[in-house]
């Protein structure tokens, strides 16, 4: 079938199954098989499936491998089938999240803050991204740049309940207390069992 991952002068941004309505208004390119098509009075409309290499060599086969070693705690080795899978498709996102999570688990903020801005490099709404990076800035105690990457995931992702509590810490930091109230409030009525935002609402004078 050739390779998938290009379309003459075209190289493939997104996975079939990663698109949603979040993404509304994005130019990607996606590769694949057409299932079926209608036509619509001169429109067609189709229904793509992603069409994957097989062989051990596929970037997607490598970032499955890391997600399969990543569950057995083998860092070492996930991180190496990740760098694998960026070397093959260097525009795969998701790979270069996970490894920041892996600088992340050892420590490396540096590690963790670049690979998630590769990430949001590749695909520039990628909400996770995002967010990781501002985690990263709110260990370092960088309140403003946590409020504007975390305010850029929930810009891409409106329902990002992670993103909503997490973008309470910076506010509370920066005293802005009525934001902080109102954010883990809105992740609250998004989400009512998610633990973290009830740690938000209740006051918690910062020092004067």
């Amino acid at each position: 079938t050739g390779n998938m991952e290009t379309l003459g002068s075209l190289r493939r941004t997104n996975y079939c199954g990663e698109v949603s309505l979040s993404m509304a208004g994005q130019e990607m390119t996606v590769c694949g098989s057409i299932a079926r098509a209608r036509d619509k009075g001169g429109i067609i409309f189709a229904d793509l499936r992603d069409t994957i290499a097989k062989t051990p060599d596929c970037a997607n086969h490598l970032y499955n491998l890391g997600l399969a070693l990543l569950s057995k705690r083998d860092f070492f080795n996930a991180e190496q089938a990740f760098l694998d899978s960026v070397r093959k498709s260097p525009r795969l996102a998701e790979a270069y999240v996970q490894l920041g999570g892996i600088c992340l688990q050892r420590g490396d903020l540096d590690g963790c803050l670049n690979y998630n801005k590769e990430a949001a490099n590749c695909r520039p709404r990628f909400a996770i991204a995002q967010a990781n990076m501002g985690f990263v800035h709110l260990q370092r105690g960088e309140a403003d740049k946590a409020v504007e990457v975390f305010t850029k995931a929930l810009k891409w992702d409106p329902n990002f309940v992670q993103a909503l509590a997490s973008l309470a810490a910076p506010h509370f930091m920066l005293r802005n207390l009525d934001a902080r109230i109102a954010l883990s409030e809105r992740a609250l009525k998004q989400e009512p069992g998610f633990g973290p935002a009830y740690n938000n609402p209740a006051p918690a004078w910062p020092d004067t």
